[in-house]
């Protein structure tokens, strides 16, 4: 399994232990089925090269692509995520509408390479005149950095990722959310065509729609919203 640290989703505790709501529905999942599971810390970036090759099976918090349809299955959703604009908290009543607007006036926007925001945004990163506007990082701390310094105006963030980095980093009278946010989209588990069957997909969302029939699926969610 590629683990990529996405606090509150997948990340390590101070003991060095890797958890999260992502891992935890995993690791309940994986004991349906009877199967261990081996981590491989990387980047985002590094995983889905990893993935390619088949050097490791999956990763979790996926959205579907064309491209990665090409090197890769994908589970059934088993959460959903959504993105919101982050800014410096004196540009919080900027007034745009949409992300559009935002970079349509000139302000540089902060994504983290190779994540999937949307088709919006992919539509727009797509556009030879608005391309420019785009700041890619390897990691979210590195857009929140880059924004107190200037460099980009806001960046996109899942809500839930953003909220925890900035409490932990005392970054959140800094940095603010803004009033857009994009829509709800699914999240999936991205398993390898190299290294993995199709059959085992199958298992693994038997394995999924057993921990929600037996409530454990719940539980673990709950205990992240609390």
């Amino acid at each position: 399994m590629g683990f990529d640290a996405w606090e509150p989703y997948q990340y390590m505790t101070v003991g060095d232990t890797v958890t999260g709501l992502d891992v935890e529905l995993v690791r309940a999942i994986a004991a349906e089925m009877q199967c261990e599971l081996n981590i491989v810390q990387g980047s985002w970036v590094e995983l889905l090269g990893l993935l390619r090759d088949g050097e490791i099976d999956f990763v979790l918090g996926a959205s579907i692509t064309e491209d990665r349809q090409r090197f890769a299955y994908f589970s059934e959703p088993y959460r959903q995520e959504q993105f919101s604009l982050y800014v410096r908290a004196d540009d919080i009543d900027l007034d745009v509408n949409n992300i559009e607007e935002f970079i349509n006036a000139g302000h540089k926007l902060g994504i983290v390479n190779e994540y999937y925001y949307g088709d919006e945004i992919a539509e727009l990163y797509a556009s030879a005149k608005f391309r420019p506007q785009f700041v890619g990082a390897i990691i979210s701390e590195m857009n929140m950095a880059r924004l107190l310094d200037e460099e980009i105006d806001g960046f996109l963030e899942d809500s839930f990722v953003a909220a925890s980095i900035l409490r932990r980093k005392g970054l959140d009278e800094l940095i603010k959310p803004h009033q857009i946010t994009l829509g709800n989209n699914d999240v999936y588990v991205m398993f390898s065509k190299a290294s993995v069957e199709e059959e085992l997909v199958a298992e693994f969302n038997r394995g999924l729609a057993a921990i929600k029939q037996n409530g454990l699926y719940q539980q673990i969610v709950t205990r992240y919203q609390d």
